[in-house]
């Protein structure tokens, strides 16, 4: 390899890194952009309103995907467009990083369905992690509010909301494996 070509490839590498490091999601400028988020999804991300959807500790991944779905107008939803319809991507990460880092808490389920659901839950874990905490770009289903898990689940079913996998996996429950299932991850954390 010559002179010229090395210093080609160590300057090309430079801008990469460089470019990676810059695109690092600012924290504290998500902070300041999510105050919109708390009036329905709790004051702290964590919604006292079954719902809605718990934000706080939720994949940061995740997150900023379904923003750029609200905001493209692929996942409909009229106060979501209308939240994430003027944000950037930047804009989007840095919320994403903040609410993926605020602690989450438990929304509870019904102890008895719990049970039931407990054994129907483990092809959950194939994509959404070890103990429904999410993984890569799946959400954390652990500790999500069993009504909100529920109208998710069945809009999987009946094809209002639109994702192939989870199409096939919702349709294998009855509504009451649904129900089921759902207090049981409600009730992790």
């Amino acid at each position: 390899m010559n002179l010229v070509t090395k210093v080609s490839s160590s300057i090309f590498l430079g801008l990469i890194f460089a470019g990676t490091a810059m695109a690092a999601p600012d924290i504290d400028a998500g902070k300041q952009r999510a105050g919109m988020c708390f009036n329905c999804h709790g004051s702290d991300g964590n919604s006292q309103n079954p719902n809605f959807p718990s934000l706080a500790g939720q994949r940061p991944a995740y997150l900023a995907n379904q923003l750029r779905t609200f905001r493209e107008g692929t996942r409909s939803n009229g106060m979501m467009q209308n939240m994430a319809g003027n944000l950037s991507n930047k804009e989007i990460n840095n919320i994403a990083a903040f609410l993926a880092s605020l602690p989450s808490k438990s929304a509870g389920g019904d102890d008895e369905l719990a049970k039931k659901g407990k054994s129907k839950v483990t092809l959950c874990f194939g994509c959404h992690g070890n103990g429904a905490k999410g993984m890569g770009g799946t959400p954390k289903l652990a500790g999500q509010h069993p009504a909100y898990l529920q109208k998710q689940l069945t809009a999987f079913k009946d094809g209002s909301r639109e994702n192939g996998p989870m199409r096939g996996i919702a349709n294998m429950l009855t509504d009451d494996d649904i129900t089921a299932v759902t207090e049981y991850l409600g009730s992790l954390k």
